[in-house]
C-alpha cells in the first residue's frame, strides 16, 4: 500500500506529537530550547513558586542579548532592569543546570545566531524560544517558532508545548537573481506581495530555484522574516548545503552519531504531490533592492520605484495614510534621493559575516558620509572574530565606521542603541514599527547592500550603481 505523500512540515511535526487531542492542540515534544534574559526570567519564578524542576537541562541553552550593551561590555550594565534581568539568567542558568553564555563568554551572542553557528540547531528539530524570531532556525529543516513566558515556563518543567497545528503554504521562488539582489531582499518582496498579514495561520515552505542556490546565512534571513508576513515560522528542506554548514562544528554528531543523523535528514523534504493548504510561485528576476517606505514590513518596494496610494495597493486610507504621516512620506514620493541619518547592520537577521563581507564590498574604497551615524553590530563573539581575521575591519576603519560588539542592539530598543526621534534610520534588521528602533524613530528596511549604499553617501542609494 502507497503511503500519502507528505510535506517536510508533517514530517517534522508528526514524529514530535506526544500527544493529540480531538478538536484541540497537540502535545508537541521540544528537542531545542533557547532562552534569553527578558523572557525567562518570569518563567524560571513559575517553576519555583510550583515547585518545579527543569526536566532536561541539557536541551536548555541560555544567552544574553536583547538588552545588553554593545559598546564596554566588560563594564557594569548601567540600566538597572538589564543588569537584573542579566544576573536572573545567570543565577537560574547556575541552579538548574543549564549551560550560559553570559556576556563576555567568548560564545555569546544573539540567539538565533549563536544557535546554528555552534551546531545545536539540527535538521529535523523542534526548536522554541521566547522571541518571535526563532523562526530563523527553519533554515535547517526545523519546526521554529516563538512562544510566550508561560510557554517557556512549560517547555521548561516539561520539554513539552500545547499547540494547534497551523495549515501549510509552500512559497517557491525560480529563476535566477540580479546583481545586487540579496536573499533579504527576496524575502522583503515575498512579504510586500503578501502583505505583514498574508501567511498568518500558516506554516511556510520556502521551495525553489533561488532558495536552493541559497547559503545556510541566506536562508536564515529568511526563515527569520516569515513572521513578518504573519506565519508562524518558516522551513527550507535541509540539503547539501545545510550538511555542509553543520558538520564539523561543535555540538554536532561526530563519527557514527553523525553518519545516522546524515541518513536521515535526508529523507526530510516533501514528497511529491505533498498537500498544500496555499501555494505561491515568483520569478526572481522580478526582484530588485527592496527598502520600506512604511510601519510594517510588508509596506516595501522596489527601490527604483515610487511610495504608491493605499489605493494601488488596495489597502486600509485610514492605516497608509497614518503610516505615511508617521514617516513623513507621500503617496508618489521616490524612495532613491531620501535622506538618511542612521545606518543599522546586524540583528538575528543580518548580523552573520556575509551580511558584513557585503557592507564591506561596497564601503571599501569609500568614506562614511559625514552626517550618518553607523551602528555595525556582529551577531556574535564568534562573527566578530571573522571580520576582523578577514579584515574587514580594516576596510570598516579605512572608511570611517567603527565595530560595535554582540547584542541585538538597535533592533529593537532595549538597550542603549536607540535611534532618535524623527531621524530616518537604513536598518538590516526585521521591524519597523512606530518606534520600534526608539520612540519616534523612523525605520527603512533594507539589505546590508542597500544599507552600506546609504551609509556612504547619507542618502537611499540604489547599490547596483556602486557595486
Amino acid at each position: 500500500m502507497s503511503k500519502t505523500p507528505a510535506a517536510l512540515f508533517d514530517k517534522v511535526w508528526d514524529s514530535h506529537v506526544v500527544k493529540h487531542i480531538d478538536d484541540g492542540p497537540d502535545v508537541l515534544f521540544i528537542d531545542r530550547h533557547f532562552i534569553h534574559e527578558v523572557t525567562s526570567p518570569v518563567a524560571f519564578l513559575g517553576l519555583e513558586s510550583r515547585g518545579l524542576k527543569v526536566m532536561f537541562p541539557e536541551k536548555t541553552f541560555a544567552t544574553a542579548d536583547h538588552n545588553t550593551p554593545t559598546i564596554n561590555q566588560h563594564l557594569p550594565v548601567q540600566d538597572p532592569l538589564s543588569a537584573n534581568q542579566l544576573k536572573a539568567l545567570e543565577s537560574n542558568s547556575a541552579k538548574y543546570g543549564i549551560s550560559h553564555w553570559g556576556l563576555g563568554n567568548p560564545k555569546n551572542g544573539i540567539v538565533h545566531v549563536v544557535g546554528p553557528e555552534n551546531g545545536i540547531t539540527l535538521p529535523g528539530m523542534t526548536i522554541v524560544c521566547g522571541d518571535s524570531h526563532t523562526s530563523t532556525h527553519g533554515a535547517f529543516g526545523a519546526i521554529a517558532f516563538g512562544i510566550g513566558t508561560s510557554e517557556v515556563e512549560m517547555v521548561l518543567s516539561s520539554q513539552c508545548i500545547m499547540q494547534p497545528r497551523p495549515k501549510k503554504m509552500r512559497i517557491k521562488v525560480n529563476g535566477q537573481l540580479g546583481k545586487g539582489i540579496t536573499p533579504k531582499d527576496v524575502v522583503l518582496y515575498i512579504i510586500s506581495k503578501l502583505t505583514a498579514a498574508g501567511a498568518t495561520g500558516y506554516f511556510v515552505e520556502f521551495a525553489g530555484d533561488v532558495f536552493e542556490n541559497m547559503t545556510m546565512e541566506g536562508r536564515m534571513t529568511v526563515c527569520n522574516m516569515s513572521i513578518e508576513m504573519g506565519a508562524r515560522g518558516g522551513m527550507v528542506a535541509p540539503d547539501e548545503t545545510t550538511f555542509n554548514y553543520i558538520k564539523g562544528r561543535e555540538k554536532a554528531p561526530k563519527g557514527e552519531a553523525w553518519d545516522k543523523a546524515l541518513a536521515y535528514w535526508k529523507t526530510l523534504k516533501s514528497d511529491e504531490g505533498a498537500f498544500f493548504d496555499k501555494e505561491y510561485n515568483f520569478d526572481a528576476a522580478d526582484i530588485e533592492p527592496m527598502i520600506t517606505y512604511g510601519t510594517n514590513p510588508g509596506m516595501g518596494i522596489g527601490i527604483t520605484k515610487k511610495i504608491p496610494s493605499a489605493q494601488q495597493i488596495g489597502s486600509g486610507k485610514a492605516s497608509f495614510d497614518k503610516s505615511l504621516a508617521y514617516m513623513d512620506f507621500h503617496e508618489q514620493d521616490n524612495m532613491i534621493g531620501k535622506k538618511v541619518d542612521y545606518v543599522f547592520i546586524g540583528s538575528c537577521t543580518n548580523g552573520r559575516i556575509e551580511d558584513f563581507r557585503a557592507f564591506a564590498s561596497v564601503v571599501k574604497g569609500r568614506k562614511k558620509a559625514d552626517h550618518v551615524t553607523a551602528w555595525i553590530v556582529p551577531g556574535s563573539h564568534i562573527v566578530e572574530a571573522q571580520i576582523r581575521e578577514e579584515g574587514i575591519l580594516d576596510i570598516l576603519l579605512e572608511a570611517g565606521f567603527q565595530l560595535r560588539q554582540p547584542g541585538c542592539s538597535a533592533c529593537l530598543a532595549m538597550n542603549d542603541d536607540k535611534i532618535p526621534a524623527g531621524k530616518y534610520a537604513v536598518s538590516t534588521s526585521n521591524r519597523n514599527f512606530e518606534g520600534r528602533q526608539g520612540p519616534g524613530a523612523r525605520t527603512m528596511l533594507a539589505s546590508p547592500l542597500v544599507a552600506a549604499a546609504a551609509a556612504v553617501t547619507g542618502f537611499v542609494t540604489d547599490p547596483r550603481e556602486l557595486i
